[in-house]
């Protein structure tokens, strides 16, 4: 789980600006919350600091964060764990009720100031440099924050069966991640939400079995 900030560390996030996200304080404490997933630092001069989007929900008092470890291809953790994650598709059942819903509006709100604050121009419909670095999550928030249903592995969920609804996975691919999804119609959906998330897409088939699936890359122009 990701370690909780101290009291010091939280003292600079409640008082960062609740528009920008933007952040003053110790140098130390800034990269230190930049080692979090809580900060990242703007690569163009002041190069000042801003929350990313688990700094924000931090902020809003959710005690959550959002994180994937590099590499990962499993499953996020559940949002049990007290760690908000995007679903990617094959978590158990989590609450999607209200509390959910605003949860991940506020981390897609999020998002999309990251992209208006470190994108060249301040241009939002591509993703940034953030998502770039965290594929799964990325792709995943985007389809979920559209309101598209996730596989799930709930207790009457028989192995290997092809539950309906998106899995997002890594790729050996640079900057891909593969969405799969059993219902065709729906595959095209995801195709169009992530599409107008600025991710160019492409459909593809798995070369023993014929299933369709999209690969997805951030688009960079």
């Amino acid at each position: 789980m990701t370690r909780p900030p101290t009291a010091a560390q939280r003292r600079v996030i409640d008082a960062a600006d609740p528009v920008t996200g933007r952040l003053r304080g110790a140098e130390g404490r800034l990269a230190a919350l930049v080692r979090q997933g809580l900060a990242f630092r703007h690569p163009r001069p002041p190069h000042d600091h801003f929350l990313t989007p688990a700094g924000h929900r931090i902020r809003e008092g959710t005690a959550a964060a959002v994180a994937e470890p590099a590499g990962i291809s499993a499953p996020a953790r559940s949002a049990s764990s007290g760690v908000f994650t995007a679903r990617v598709g094959g978590e158990e059942a989590v609450d999607a009720g209200p509390a959910r819903t605003r949860e991940v509006r506020s981390a897609w709100q999020g998002l999309l100031e990251m992209r208006r604050m470190t994108n060249t121009g301040g241009v939002m419909d591509r993703p940034c440099a953030w998502e770039r670095t965290h594929l799964v999550q990325a792709a995943a928030l985007a389809l979920e924050a559209a309101g598209l249903r996730p596989a799930g592995t709930g207790p009457g969920t028989a192995v290997g069966a092809r539950e309906s609804g998106y899995r997002v996975r890594a790729t050996p691919q640079p900057e891909a991640v593969a969405v799969r999804e059993p219902d065709a119609a729906a595959l095209r959906e995801c195709a169009v939400t992530l599409e107008k998330a600025g991710w160019q897409v492409g459909e593809h088939s798995e070369p023993r079995t014929g299933a369709r699936y999209l690969l997805a890359s951030p688009r960079r122009s």
